[in-house]
């Protein structure tokens, strides 16, 4: 992880200087807090990838002579059959037309998604599915 946070890191600094020169030479407001907005963000992740790389174990990634056999095993639980991303993408598309329609649409969207959401965060934790 540490060279994850390294380049952001060096982010930090390219975009803030480019945001220091963009400020100078242009005088525009925006473009000069869209840059330093992307400096800060670069920063907060930099810093939690340096912060969280000294807590953790080494990774084949970050060792020079690490072989490919290194990196084998289990890297996460993925689910292979889950319906909940179909209603989610769905009230997602319905909250965002609903800007332009109607609020009554928003209001749908926003309470399906969130029921929407509830259902994929929590689908393994019922047990075993019944099929």
């Amino acid at each position: 992880m540490k060279v994850e946070g390294w380049l952001f890191a060096a982010g930090f600094f390219f975009f803030s200087l480019a945001a220091l020169v963009y400020w100078l030479l242009s005088g525009e407001v925006v473009g000069t807090v869209a840059l330093a907005f992307t400096s800060g963000l670069a920063f907060l992740t930099g810093y939690y990838l340096l912060f969280t790389a000294r807590r953790i174990d080494r990774r084949p990634e970050d060792a020079v002579d690490a072989e490919i056999a290194d990196g084998a095993g289990e890297l996460g639980f993925y689910s292979p059959h889950s319906w909940w991303p179909l209603p989610v993408a769905f009230f997602a598309a319905c909250t965002f037309l609903g800007i332009i329609i109607g609020w009554w649409l928003v209001i749908i969207g926003v309470i399906g998604g969130g029921l929407a959401v509830i259902g994929l965060v929590f689908e393994y934790y019922r047990g075993d599915p019944a099929y």
